[in-house]
């Protein structure tokens, strides 16, 4: 029998949360990883209202600014979509004065997507509300059980990454 644990959820003691260590089920941990996906993506939408670019469009403009003068097809790789969803974003971030597309010099077919002022601005408060955001997030989180934490993570992602692998094999053998 392990017990019970009391953990506490603010700093300095405050009020607790009791879990019973020998009712923990692996189905409990999966719907508490979801809430939480859940509501930190409901949560980061509101504050990130406050920009003025819509979620696909923010993802969108966040990583071309990570990867400046890449492609429209090069962006839809590393963002995992397909070139057309791409395009429709891009047109309505280019609309709303975000972005501008230049034709490769090397190759007429190829677009270089670069962020303008105003698309800059939206990055930075953006990089803004999100260390914002991460520090109420771990509010009361020692060091050490932030990184029990990301190497639990680590391996539950492990673990999916496996999943996703049989079922790509699986799906290649049908």
């Amino acid at each position: 029998m392990i017990g019970r644990l009391t953990i506490p959820l603010l700093q300095g003691g405050g009020n607790g949360m009791t879990i019973d260590m020998d009712k923990i089920s692996s189905k409990e941990i999966v719907h508490q990883l979801i809430l939480f996906a859940v509501k930190h993506k409901r949560i980061m939408q509101n504050y990130l209202d406050e920009t003025g670019v819509y979620q696909s469009q923010h993802r969108l403009l966040m990583e071309i600014s990570r990867n400046m003068n890449a492609s429209q097809k090069d962006i839809a790789r590393i963002m995992d979509v397909s070139a057309a969803t791409v395009a429709v974003s891009l047109k309505k971030l280019e609309k709303g004065g975000y972005i501008k597309r230049k034709t490769d010099e090397g190759d007429n077919r190829l677009n270089k997507i670069a962020i303008t002022g105003k698309g800059n601005n939206v990055v930075e408060k953006s990089k803004r509300i999100f260390e914002s955001a991460d520090q109420k997030v771990f509010e009361g989180v020692t060091e050490e059980e932030k990184t029990a934490l990301l190497v639990l993570l680590k391996k539950l992602n492990a673990n999916l990454a496996r999943m996703e692998d049989e079922i790509k094999t699986r799906r290649g053998k049908d």
